[in-house]
């Protein structure tokens, strides 16, 4: 009689998760751990969401980059990139310069540096595909006080119409150099915070999901895509000297993006492409890629390390250029 009853308790069991599985999960006061075909409708119509920016019932519309002007770098400001046309981006990768007086930044006052920035922003805006994602990597600065670059950033982008889709944390810990900016050493009189860290601000234009054109694939591996989609990166950051710039990201970084949002043949733009990162992620993984620079000498810097990677690639791991 046990057996009978266990075995039509199993059988019970199957059923409920069965069910459970067709119905889907719903939000609810105690969350929902499950999450199969959620339905988190009741959040994201409460009054939390009033105000914010909401996705957009859009046509997709893709427009082709002339081919004179794919994987090419211009040296002139991305505050007019003309030559890209409105939706004919699908990924914007980049890390703005700080404005910190290294070599290549200008002098602005924080609302100047802003307003710059915003410009180049509303452009990217424009030659986004519908659903296309900007991912900007920045740090924050100074400590008197503390300038949180990342927050003026996220409103700016949200004033644009950008939805944000969330925030990566890039722990870069592991090749931090042993600062002693530590303020008050073992005392409460004025400890500082020493960053080890740097955000990924990514957003979206108009709607959250990209449409999938035929015969375009993603390359990401089921082991990339488990940790690419933690909000937690860690990897080591870039040596200036070994690249010759002030301020690179590493290789690794866009590459990541890149997987995770393009599909194969996709077009990938830095409108601040410095020693040519973005670029070289992007021949790594079969995307097309533009950037723009100000400053002559970065252009012909990463078009020669493009050249470089192109001879070499091949034969090497990524790792190898990062």
């Amino acid at each position: 009689m046990s057996k009978v009853i266990k075995i039509s308790w199993q059988k019970t069991k199957v059923e409920m998760k069965t069910d459970r599985r067709k119905r889907g999960t719903k939000t609810s006061s105690f969350g929902s751990p499950g999450r199969i075909n959620h339905d988190s409708t009741p959040f994201y119509t409460s009054k939390l969401y009033e105000g914010l920016p909401q996705e957009q019932k859009v046509k997709y519309v893709e427009n082709p980059i002339p081919s004179q002007f794919l994987d090419k770098i211009f040296s002139k400001s991305s505050e007019n990139m003309e030559e890209l046309p409105d939706n004919s981006v699908h990924l914007m990768v980049t890390s703005p310069p700080y404005n910190v007086g290294k070599e290549y930044d200008e002098d602005f006052t924080l609302k100047d540096y802003l307003k710059f920035l915003k410009r180049v922003w509303k452009e990217v805006y424009r030659v986004l595909v519908p659903g296309g994602r900007a991912c900007i990597n920045i740090a924050n600065l100074g400590r008197k006080p503390y300038i949180p670059l990342h927050a003026f950033i996220v409103r700016d982008m949200l004033d644009l119409g950008f939805l944000m889709r969330g925030e990566i944390i890039w722990n870069k810990a592991s090749s931090s150099s042993p600062s002693t900016a530590w303020g008050s050493w073992l005392s409460a009189s004025n400890p500082t915070l020493r960053d080890v860290h740097e955000y990924i601000l990514v957003f979206s234009k108009g709607i959250f999901k990209r449409e999938k054109i035929e015969k375009r694939e993603s390359t990401i591996s089921k082991e990339e895509f488990l940790e690419f989609t933690k909000s937690v990166w860690t990897f080591p950051a870039e040596p200036a000297r070994k690249v010759g710039h002030p301020a690179p990201f590493p290789v690794e970084l866009p590459y990541r993006l890149i997987q995770l949002y393009t599909y194969e043949e996709e077009v990938v733009l830095d409108p601040f492409i410095g020693s040519g990162q973005t670029s070289m992620a992007a021949i790594k993984t079969n995307r097309h890629y533009v950037g723009y620079d100000i400053e002559e000498d970065y252009v012909k810097l990463a078009e020669r390390r493009i050249k470089e990677f192109l001879l070499d690639f091949k034969s090497k791991k990524l790792s190898d250029f990062t």
